[in-house]
């Protein structure tokens, strides 16, 4: 198609599992726009929290995913996020957030209204994606398909220095029974579950260097490009 601007990366893994980082490294790196849907679904969450709505309603919520405005800019190793013109970067990675964003994210209307954001931002190539179901419901057919996990004691790990660097203090045990929620929350959904595509790469990041996780993607992602060019 000679209006495709690069490859389709669809990366999916766990929470924790070093997939924003990474995503955005490698879209970095190889000059894709990187977009990270996790951020949306926060976004919609927060607004709900927001809004007062009844978290059990899912019409009310499926109406705020289809209103809400989220725009995403990449500012050097970082991704502003902000919701009908307010900056919400940091409330979206609150505890309150990360408690109800898996409630939020099995709604089928919700889901419905993001996908097709996450499709229209991508179809055109370019981009680094990440997620829960980028490989197997948003971008079936992406060239490069990763599955990024970690153990589940590495990403409790993880988790609490994000918080903790933002001032927030929780112990590891309560990260990782959050962790553990959000997983099974995340793999029972009925619409977009937590899986691996069939044909997707599966790295663990658990005691590799964010630096070693960008290498080896690039160089997946470079080798391809290498082998479908005219």
């Amino acid at each position: 198609m000679s209006d495709r601007r690069g490859l389709i990366v669809a990366i999916d893994g766990p929470a924790g599992s070093g997939k924003s980082t990474t995503a955005q490294l490698v879209a970095k790196e190889l000059g894709y726009l990187y977009i990270d849907t996790g951020a949306m679904y926060r976004a919609v969450t927060l607004q709900a929290q927001n809004s007062g709505v009844d978290l059990k309603d899912d019409n009310a919520l499926s109406d705020i995913a289809r209103e809400a405005v989220i725009e995403l800019r990449r500012a050097d190793r970082s991704l502003s996020v902000s919701v009908d013109g307010q900056d919400v970067t940091d409330a979206i990675r609150l505890p309150d957030v990360d408690r109800d964003v898996s409630r939020v994210s099995e709604v089928e209307g919700v889901r419905d209204a993001l996908v097709a954001q996450q499709q229209r931002l991508g179809v055109k190539g370019g981009v680094v994606m990440e997620g829960r179901d980028i490989g197997t419901v948003v971008f079936p057919d992406a060239e490069i398909k990763v599955y990024l996990v970690a153990s589940e004691e590495e990403r409790a790990r993880r988790r609490r220095q994000q918080l903790k660097d933002r001032g927030i203090e929780v112990s590891v045990d309560e990260v990782l029974s959050q962790i553990k929620s959000r997983d099974k929350a995340n793999m029972e959904r009925d619409h977009g579950p937590l899986r691996p595509a069939d044909d997707a790469r599966h790295l663990d990041t658990t005691g590799i260097s964010i630096e070693e996780q960008v290498a080896t993607l690039v160089a997946w992602v470079q080798n391809v490009e290498s082998d479908l060019a005219p």
